[in-house]
């Protein structure tokens, strides 16, 4: 099978799918080595490694050194999950974006937060809650705080017209964080600023992103009621 079609590691990771969707290397199947492979599809041992590294990646193979590259017998599918820009996501949905700035403090955070960023509590911190409209009907409600240790800027920074979550997104950039998704009744304020009755069933998110070792921010975003979260399945999805 060696020729120009398997010149790259995304055509090399296509026909690997391809063989084990057609059960040709089926569930617990050890696959033939790097240098087999590459020798088979003319192309680099490197070339087919990162595309099996990817696979691994997916959760559709398994890597064990000595013991060689096999099927996975349950195949877990692994989620990547963007920060979005609010905006763009009402906007994308055809939706006429509005934004409202309804507080913003600098307060030494209550211990929740303090936990939940690493500080103590003298560090001050920069709490921002918004409002952002799609059809000028309430859409979601951003209640944040941010650390101004690891962002200082964010003090200086304009609120009222661009959000937290766009400017955070072009001026501090997160290595990595941590997400909860979660159905909740609504709360005060969030409630009275939703315009829904507080107890009403919502879809919450709350996030923690990350500079390496130092938090960046703390934000849950409550989602007035009927809000849907739509996601796609890639085609390593078995």
């Amino acid at each position: 099978m060696s020729g120009p079609a398997f010149k790259n590691w995304q055509t090399i990771q296509d026909e690997v799918l391809r063989r084990i969707h057609a059960r040709e290397w089926p569930p617990g199947h050890v696959i033939p080595g790097e240098v087999a492979l590459a020798r088979e599809f003319g192309c680099a041992r490197a070339t087919v490694n990162r595309a099996l590294r990817a696979l691994a990646d997916a959760g559709i193979l398994e890597r064990r050194r000595k013991a060689g590259t096999r099927v996975a017998l349950h195949p877990v599918s692994k989620a990547t999950v963007d920060i979005p820009v609010i905006r763009r996501e009402i906007e994308d949905r055809g939706r006429a974006y509005d934004y409202r700035l309804l507080t913003r403090e600098t307060a030494p955070p209550p211990p929740r937060v303090q936990a939940e960023l690493g500080l103590n509590g003298a560090a001050p911190c920069l709490h921002v809650t918004a409002l952002h409209s799609a059809d000028g009907a309430p859409y979601v409600h951003e209640d944040r705080w941010i650390s101004l240790a690891t962002v200082p800027q964010a003090a200086e920074a304009d609120f009222t017209t661009v959000s937290a979550n766009e400017w955070l997104l072009t001026t501090a950039p997160y290595t990595h964080g941590d997400i909860t998704f979660a159905a909740e009744g609504a709360a005060h304020p969030a409630a009275e600023i939703l315009t829904c009755p507080e107890g009403t069933p919502v879809f919450v998110i709350a996030r923690i992103t990350w500079d390496h070792g130092r938090a960046i921010t703390t934000v849950r975003l409550t989602y007035a009621p009927g809000y849907r979260v739509r996601s796609e399945i890639g085609p390593a999805t078995l």
